[in-house]
């Protein structure tokens, strides 16, 4: 068998985030169909909800994508940098904010794409893992997200947490 461990990591990548595979839903899919008021409800006061959790994964995007390229801290459009807030029940604001997340993927998945098998092997200034691990855990996260996300509109529907309207239907 031969395939590149490039290859390999891409096709991981696009399985977590947005392709189709064996387990289940990924992360743009635990978010298709979700509106503001759901994505801003929270099960309890110091619980992120799924709009958190959204920006979160895009922070982390690009994070990875900075780290990989060796650029500077700084550049990411929202405020809070790893749990950037909500902004209530804006479905706007809500659709850019999801639109933010497609492109720090994108991004991200660019910068991944250009690496050589070198390059993986490489630790990024000021990281404490190499670039490989940095890759491979952005997959696991946002399958972890994912899951959290599935979770989160499921209790929302069931009314649990005194959620008002008992979320979609």
């Amino acid at each position: 068998m031969t395939l590149s461990a490039g290859r390999a990591l891409l096709a991981a990548l696009d399985q977590a985030y947005d392709r189709r595979s064996w387990h289940g839903t990924n992360l743009k899919g635990s978010l298709r169909g979700v509106r503001a008021a759901e994505a801003a409800w929270r099960p309890a006061q110091v619980r992120h909800s799924i709009w958190e959790i959204a920006l979160h994964c895009a922070y982390w995007k690009y994070a990875v994508r900075r780290r990989l390229l060796g650029e500077k801290r700084g550049g990411f459009p929202r405020q809070g940098s790893d749990w950037p807030a909500a902004d209530g029940n804006d479905e706007r604001q809500w659709r850019r904010d999801l639109r933010l997340l497609d492109d720090t993927h994108r991004t991200m998945r660019q910068a991944i794409a250009g690496l050589s098998a070198a390059q993986l092997e490489r630790t990024p200034a000021g990281s404490k893992v190499d670039n490989l691990s940095l890759v491979t855990g952005i997959i696991a996260h946002d399958l972890h997200h994912a899951g959290q996300i599935q979770l989160l509109k499921r209790l929302g529907a069931s009314g649990a947490g005194g959620h008002a309207g008992g979320g979609r239907r």
